[in-house]
């Protein structure tokens, strides 16, 4: 079998990758529909790869690999990786889970992710109706993240939080010192949500990036009673193409709620330091960015050698994302808490892939299902009619295409 072409192009607002080969498989995967423009600028890898065995992924990856960075520059690369883990599986008739070793589990846990409302204000009372809102769902979660602090749009929309210039705009642009308004303003908040979730369901707060060592250890101490599931990318992560493990291990050591980040690293070797020198309780790569789904479970496993938990941070506006992180998730080693649960954003996509259940979440868990490749089936047709204009051929075994 032979690479014949790999083209991208967005279903709806998802950029899709497809892996094309001379047998009549073919391999898919999703990138975050925030990088569609990043994937469109570095372009697909295809001279390195057309022409090579597919089922021979690491083979692949190290021709590709040196051409991906911290997110966003790693996507291309991850998915590339992907859809080849898809075609291997569809050509062995075995899912990917067993070509990465074997399941170790039949269902994984998933925290809410995508099932939120957004919020209607800034008050305790705003993040508790949030809170309340994804509680209720019937997926039937039992650990939940929400954003404070500098991630999302708390500190734009609260009076008096930065002793800095707010700064407008996506991804977090704020950093820098906090009022003591804002400390004790982020206190009052989690404990409303705290109020919602009782002591039985736990509450991870996406706080960053942008603290300050100080004000981080602060809050932290303060909201130590309230059983947090781990403070996520206080320092660094989203799209900060840096890592800071001195700060982070400053900040592990001084407070009893877990600390967490990764989202954005992009391979092995940038996980190294942080995980030998125990900087954080938690890490949570992504396999759209950090690699693919190899690179996440060896980087798993590697974390699991220093007491290391994994809480893998999964975005995407289709489903393809959903199902690798399931692939990766069964067999992921104990130290996996659960992964950040998808939304589809056009409700279509449900209707355009099967092989997931019916329902996909039950009890805060998916299920691992045993189908070949990504373990799920595609309505090309339904597809095509979602293509974006001028990508007429994603679908179609010749091996000439503009994509």
């Amino acid at each position: 079998m032979r690479i014949t072409d790999i083209r991208c192009a967005r279903i709806g607002a998802s950029p899709v990758v497809r892996v094309v080969t001379d047998e009549g498989i073919d391999g898919f995967a999703e990138v975050e529909y925030t990088k569609a423009n990043v994937v469109s600028t570095l372009g697909i890898p295809r001279e390195l790869l057309i022409g090579h065995d597919p089922t021979e992924v690491e083979r692949c990856m190290i021709r590709i690999r040196r051409l991906g960075g911290s997110k966003p520059w790693g996507a291309m690369i991850s998915a590339i990786e992907i859809a080849l883990w898809d075609i291997a599986g569809k050509a062995a008739e075995l899912p990917i889970h067993r070509l990465l070793g074997g399941k170790v589990r039949d269902r994984i846990r998933v925290y809410n992710g995508g099932v939120r409302r957004p919020l209607e204000g800034h008050t305790p009372h705003h993040y508790a109706d949030s809170m309340a809102y994804s509680a209720a769902a019937p997926e039937g979660f039992s650990i939940f993240k929400e954003g404070v602090g500098l991630h999302g749009f708390m500190a734009p929309n609260t009076p008096d939080f930065l002793y800095n210039e707010l700064r407008t705009g996506p991804l977090h642009p704020n950093r820098g010192p906090m009022t003591p308004n804002a400390l004790a303003h982020i206190v009052d908040c989690v404990a409303a949500m705290k109020d919602v979730l009782g002591p039985d369901r736990r509450l991870a707060l996406d706080m960053g990036p942008g603290w300050t060592v100080s004000d981080a250890i602060t809050v932290l101490r303060r909201l130590e009673p309230f059983d947090i599931a781990w403070a996520e990318d206080l320092l660094t992560g989203d799209f900060v193409p840096w890592g800071e493990v001195d700060g982070y291990r400053e900040i592990t050591r001084s407070t009893i709620i877990p600390t967490h980040t990764g989202e954005q690293i992009y391979l092995r070797q940038n996980f190294r330091e942080l995980i030998d020198r125990r900087a954080v309780r938690v890490i949570g790569p992504d396999p759209g960015d950090v690699g693919g789904l190899a690179e996440l479970k060896w980087i798993a496993e590697f974390a699991d050698l220093y007491g290391i938990q994994i809480a893998p941070h999964g975005v995407s506006s289709g489903l393809l994302g959903l199902a690798a992180l399931i692939q990766v998730g069964a067999v992921l080693p104990d130290n996996l808490i659960a992964f950040e649960y998808p939304v589809a954003r056009d409700p279509w996509w449900y209707q355009m892939v099967t092989g997931l259940g019916d329902p996909i979440v039950v009890n805060g868990h998916v299920t691992v299902g045993d189908a070949p490749g990504l373990g799920i089936e595609l309505d090309r047709e339904l597809a095509t009619a979602h293509l974006e204009p001028g990508a007429e051929d994603f679908f179609e075994w010749n091996t000439v295409s503009a994509r």
